[in-house]
This record gives C-alpha cells, structure tokens and sequence, in this order.
C-alpha cells in the first residue's frame, strides 16, 4: 500500500475524552503503511474575520497539516444536538480566509462517541452539512456511532467493544482507500 497520511482532530477538551479515546484507537486500527497524527485545536483563538489573514502560530500548522494530508478524520461528541462550538471554530479557522480551504477536495471520514443511546449521530450530520460547503468527500459508510461510550473502553481508555472496533477498522480502511483513489 501506498504511503499515505491521515490527519485526525476530535472536538472534546476534556482530558478522559471518550472522542480522544477514539483517535488514539483510530491509530492502532489505522492500515499499515498509513502515518496517523492527532492534531490538538485546544487552544485556538475564536474565529474573527479581521484576523483570518493573520492567523496564530498554531492555526497555520494545522491549516499546513490538513492542506499536507490524504484525508481527516474527525471525532465528535455531540452537545445540545449538535457539533460543538469550539470543533466548528476550527472548522472556520482552517477553511479561511475565503479562497484557502484548507478542507477543499479533501475525503473526510468521521466518528462520535457519547454516553447516550444515540453516540453522536445528530452531531454527525450536522458536521455533514459543513462537509458540502467546505468541498470535502465524506466516507459514507459504515457510520461510527458509539452508544454507551462509559461502557465501551477500559480504564486505560482503551476500546473495548470488538464490534465497534470492526467497524472502525473497515471506516479507516475507506478512508485510505478513497485517499489513495484520489492522489492518482
């Protein structure tokens, strides 16, 4: 398999995260040959659109990672229904100033834990409809939903629930595969 590189943010600032346990497994089940790195947005500024031509340090590295890689993955939570706020920020930071979509052409695949009956799939679809604007090329399938996310991983944050996993495994193999699909 070819050589292909895979970024990944999650949308939780909180440090036992059920969504960064996600990208942490997400590296472990990620195909061979696949470089996975998890980008941090914890400490972006919010959006104004009288800095986005003069964005920090750390916007522009993860502007750079995301322009620089074959496909994102995102993992989000989801809070009142929907995306949180600060995922959306990043989301806006990296996909402007208008004309420097970070995001554009880009497969993008996605995954949500939550420790609902639901995991996650009102924030997902939400986060599909900024997918449409910002010309990215969803992984449709299988979805990710993490139900019960509290019973789902270990107390080392490991996830431990062998059909999630399955289908984790065969959305990451998707991903790359649509990834390597484009780069020809």
């Amino acid at each position: 398999m070819e050589n292909i590189k895979i970024v990944g943010f999650g949308g939780s600032l909180r440090k036992e995260s059920y969504n960064k346990y996600l990208l942490k497994e997400a590296k472990r089940l990620m195909p061979e040959n696949v470089h996975f790195e998890i980008l941090s947005i914890d400490d972006f500024p919010m959006y104004n659109q009288d800095l986005e031509n003069n964005y920090p340090e750390n916007v522009r590295a993860f502007k750079d990672k995301i322009k620089n890689s074959d496909g994102i993955l995102i993992a989000t939570p989801e809070y009142n229904y929907s995306i949180p706020g600060f995922l959306k920020n990043a989301i806006d930071l990296a996909s402007r100033p208008y004309g420097d979509n970070s995001f554009d052409g880009k497969p993008v695949a996605m995954v949500s834990a939550s420790i609902g009956m639901i995991g996650g799939a009102r924030a997902q679809y939400q986060l599909r409809q900024s997918f449409v604007f910002l010309n990215m090329l969803p992984v449709n399938k299988p979805e990710v939903f993490v139900t019960f996310a509290q019973n789902k991983f270990d107390e080392n944050g490991n996830l431990k629930d062998d059909m999630t996993k399955k289908f984790m495994k065969e959305l990451l193999n998707n991903l790359v595969n649509l990834s390597i699909q484009l780069k020809k």
